[in-house]
């Protein structure tokens, strides 16, 4: 902010100088000097301005790339595991420890490939790199069969979905779980509900454990003035959903 400030007030408040002049000495020459010197100064402020704009730009394609590298040795990473743990079974002879181990995989496969096909990029980016971001929190996610929302939200309306599950996930992750030292894994599903999507947030086990009135309210005003609707799901526990109209 103080870089955007600058790039712009600095010149500005350079004009002082040949506009004193021209006040003090008001000929033709001081007019066009001043005239001058606020061109210059007008001019050099767009170039400040578009230089600052393009660094943020390249800051924030870094940020992207580098959060993109992480989620990718994240599943290589995991991938590996998988094919030691997989190769270990076949060495020992184990071949029902084998197709269970197979059907783990398979069953990330299916649900890596149900969250890309929610079709909103910038909900896939952040399900699919939670885990090089989300620090301890475990998110367990569960996506409903067929659910694709690419083709039944604007952009505009699948940007402010992404958002509201952002802040509501850090609501959750910050107020609504477990103490610190305790397991962290919060439960997030996806389906369809007469025309509309329903994602519904849960504790693994007793459920979210923020029954306080600050954290409900915390939730509620994360969707104040959006399309978005969060409905608690029951009055004695945290656990909520968010519902939005598909075809908006």
């Amino acid at each position: 902010m103080k870089s955007w400030k600058s790039a712009v007030g600095a010149p500005v408040l350079s004009i002082a100088f040949p506009l004193g002049v021209a006040c003090v000495w008001p000929t033709l020459w001081t007019c066009l000097l001043l005239g001058l010197w606020a061109a210059a100064a007008a001019l050099f402020s767009v170039l400040a301005v578009r230089r600052l704009y393009e660094r943020e730009l390249r800051k924030q394609e870094r940020i992207l790339q580098q959060t993109a590298i992480r989620t990718l040795n994240h599943h290589r990473h995991d991938w590996m595991n998988d094919l030691q743990i997989l190769y270990g079974y076949i060495q020992l002879g184990k071949p029902d420890k084998s197709v269970q181990c197979v059907e783990r995989i398979k069953e990330r496969i299916e649900l890596d490939s149900r969250i890309s096909k929610l079709g909103i990029p910038s909900l896939v980016f952040y399900l699919q790199s939670f885990r090089t971001v989300g620090g301890s929190l475990q998110l367990d996610i569960e996506v409903e069969e067929g659910l694709q929302l690419g083709d039944k939200l604007t952009p505009e309306a699948g940007d402010e979905l992404t958002s509201v599950i952002m802040q509501a996930v850090r609501a959750c992750q910050f107020g609504g779980l477990a103490a610190q030292g305790e397991t962290r894994s919060l439960l997030l599903s996806f389906k369809k509900d007469k025309g509309d999507v329903v994602i519904a947030f849960g504790g693994n086990g007793d459920g979210l454990r923020g029954g306080t009135e600050l954290f409900r309210e915390q939730i509620f005003n994360i969707v104040q003035g959006k399309t978005v609707i969060a409905e608690q799901l029951t009055p004695h526990k945290a656990d909520f959903q968010l519902r939005l109209p598909m075809g908006m």
